[in-house]
C-alpha cells in the first residue's frame, strides 16, 4: 500500500487553482464584451472558488488533530451552517429576480412541488390512500421518490418550501459525515478528513440545498448506501441491520433515478465477488451474495426492469435527440458531440458557463463550483492511476508501476459505483448536464482526497499542469458556446 505523504490539501494547489479561475474570468469577457456576465455571477463564482480552495487548505490543517468524534460534530455543523446560508441567499435571490421561491426557469423543481401539493390536497379527504393511488398511476419508478418525500414533509409543514430546504441542509450535512466515514475506512483517517472537508465546502453541493430539486436527497441516499454497504463488507460478522439498510437504500435509489439504483446494485455485486480477502472474508461474502441476488430477483423486476430495458435500447437515440435539440436552441456545434467525445472527459465534465448566454442563469450561478469540480477531477483521475498501476512508493516518492498490482481490490464498491454511473452517463442524453454529474461528485472527492494524500512533492507538477489545462478548457468551452451561437 502507498504510504500517506500529505495529511492536508497543499496551499500551492489552492493558489494555482484560484489564479487560474481569476485568469479565465478576466480573459473570457474579451471574447465578446457584449456577453459579459452580470456582476452578481462574478461574486457567486469568486466566493465559490475562494471558499473551496482557501478553506480546503486551512481546515485540513486546523482540524487534523481533533478526535474523530469532535471532527464529525464540527464537520456536520459547519456543513449545515454553510447550506443554511445558501438556502437563505438563494430563496431571496429567486424572489427578487422573478417573484417565486423556485429557481430560474423552474420546470422540474416547480413540477415536483405541484405534484406533492396535489397529493397533499387529496390526502386531506382520502388519507394515505391518496399517496398509494399516486404510486400506482405514476408511469416511472424513478419519478416516485422525490414527490413522495416532499408530500410526507408537507403533511407536517403545510407545503412550506423554505422548511423543505432547511431539511435538505440537514441531509447535505449528514452526507459530508458519510463521505468522511467511507473515505476513512478505505484510505485512512487523514484522507477521510480531507474528503469530508472537500464535500463540506463543495459549492454546488451547498447551493443545491437552496433549489427544489431531488439531487440533495438522492446524494444523501447514495452515500448512506455506500456507508452501510462498505461497513457491511468490512465487518468481521454479518450484521443483519446493515444488510437490511443496504437493501432498502438500493430500492430507494431506484425511486430517485433508475440507472443509479442499477449502478449501486452492480457495485455491490462486484464488491461481494471480487473484494480482497484482507478486507472481507470470502465465506461472509458468499452468504451476502446469495441473499442480495435473491432479494434483487424478487424486487428488481416488473416496472424497474422494463425502465432499464427501455433506457438501454433508447440510449443512442436519446443522446442524438438531445444534442439536436440543443443545437436548435442556439449552439449549432452541439450536434457534433457524441459518446466518443464525452467518454474521455466524463470525470471532468461539464465545463463552466462564464458568458451571458440566453436562459442559462443557473449555469452562470453554478459556474464557480463547476470550475472547482474540473480542477479536482484531475486528482480523481490520478487516484485510479494509483489504485490500478502503482504498487509501492519509496521514501523519495518514486512510483513502482505494475499493472493491476495496486490496492484496487480493496475499494471495489466505490470504484465500480463511480465508474458504472459515469459510464452510463457518458452514453446518455445528459453527458454534459451538471445536475446529473452532481450525484457522482462526493465519490469523486473521496478519490481526489486519496490522490492528494499520496502525491509526493516531486510530482506537484501534475497538479499545476492539470490546473493550467482546466484554465485553457474553461476559455475554450466559452468560445465554443459563443461560436455555436454565432457570437464569436
Amino acid at each position: 500500500m502507498l504510504k500517506t505523504q500529505l495529511p492536508y490539501y497543499p496551499n500551492v494547489f489552492a493558489q494555482y487553482a484560484m489564479i487560474a479561475y481569476v485568469g479565465a474570468l478576466l480573459i473570457i469577457p474579451t471574447i465578446n464584451t457584449s456577453m459579459i456576465m452580470s456582476w452578481y455571477w462574478w461574486v457567486f463564482g469568486i466566493v465559490s472558488v475562494f471558499l473551496f480552495f482557501h478553506y480546503s487548505n486551512q481546515l485540513t490543517r486546523d482540524w487534523s488533530r481533533m478526535s474523530p468524534r469532535l471532527f464529525e460534530q464540527r464537520l456536520f455543523w459547519m456543513a449545515f451552517i454553510l447550506r443554511i446560508i445558501a438556502v437563505i441567499i438563494l430563496y431571496n435571490l429567486f424572489i427578487w429576480d422573478h417573484d417565486s421561491p423556485f429557481m430560474f426557469h423552474a420546470a422540474d423543481s416547480a413540477g415536483y412541488h405541484e405534484v406533492a401539493t396535489d397529493i397533499l390536497a387529496w390526502y386531506q379527504t382520502r388519507g394515505l390512500d391518496a399517496w398509494w393511488q399516486f404510486a400506482q398511476n405514476e408511469q416511472g419508478v424513478s419519478d416516485l421518490g422525490y414527490p413522495s418525500w416532499l408530500f410526507f414533509q408537507y403533511i407536517f409543514t403545510g407545503g412550506n418550501v423554505f422548511i423543505a430546504r432547511v431539511i435538505k441542509s440537514i441531509l447535505g450535512a449528514f452526507t459530508c459525515v458519510f463521505v468522511y466515514r467511507i473515505a476513512m475506512r478505505n484510505f485512512g483517517e487523514s484522507t477521510g478528513r480531507m474528503a469530508g472537508i472537500f464535500c463540506m465546502l463543495m459549492p454546488n453541493l451547498i447551493m443545491y440545498c437552496g433549489m427544489h430539486l431531488k439531487e440533495t436527497e438522492m446524494i444523501f441516499v447514495l452515500m448512506f448506501f455506500c456507508e452501510r454497504a462498505d461497513l457491511m463488507l468490512r465487518q468481521d460478522k454479518l450484521v443483519v441491520m446493515n444488510l437490511v439498510a443496504t437493501v432498502i437504500l438500493i430500492l430507494l435509489l431506484f425511486t430517485f433515478r433508475t440507472v443509479l439504483g442499477a449502478a449501486a446494485l452492480l457495485a455491490l455485486g462486484v464488491a461481494l465477488m471480487l473484494t480482497n480477502e484482507r478486507v472481507s472474508r470470502i465465506g461472509k461474502r458468499w452468504i451476502l451474495t446469495i441473499i442480495v441476488v435473491m432479494i434483487g430477483m424478487y424486487f428488481v423486476g416488473g416496472r424497474i426492469a422494463m425502465e432499464m430495458e427501455q433506457y438501454w435500447e433508447g440510449r443512442e437515440d436519446n443522446q442524438r435527440t438531445r444534442l439536436e435539440d440543443r443545437s436548435k436552441k442556439g449552439n449549432v456545434l452541439a450536434r457534433n458531440a457524441s459518446f466518443i467525445v464525452f467518454a474521455p472527459m466524463i470525470f471532468t465534465l461539464p465545463f463552466p458557463t462564464m458568458v451571458e448566454t440566453f436562459n442559462q442563469e443557473t449555469f452562470r450561478m453554478l459556474h464557480g463550483g463547476v470550475f472547482v469540480k474540473n480542477v479536482m477531477s484531475g486528482f480523481t483521475i490520478l487516484a485510479f492511476f494509483f489504485l490500478v498501476f502503482v504498487s509501492d512508493s519509496s521514501p523519495t516518492g518514486r512510483w513502482k508501476i505494475q499493472f493491476l498490482k495496486g490496492e484496487w481490490r480493496e475499494h471495489l464498491l466505490i470504484e465500480v459505483l463511480l465508474v458504472a454511473y459515469l459510464g452510463i452517463l457518458a452514453m446518455s442524453a445528459f453527458a454534459h448536464a451538471e445536475r446529473f454529474h452532481l450525484v457522482a461528485v462526493p465519490l469523486e472527492l473521496i478519490f481526489a482526497a486519496y490522490s492528494v494524500s499520496r502525491l509526493h512533492r516531486r510530482y506537484y507538477w501534475y497538479a499545476t499542469a492539470w490546473t493550467a489545462l482546466m484554465f485553457v478548457a474553461a476559455i475554450a468551452w466559452n468560445v465554443f458556446k459563443l461560436r455555436g451561437r454565432g457570437l464569436a
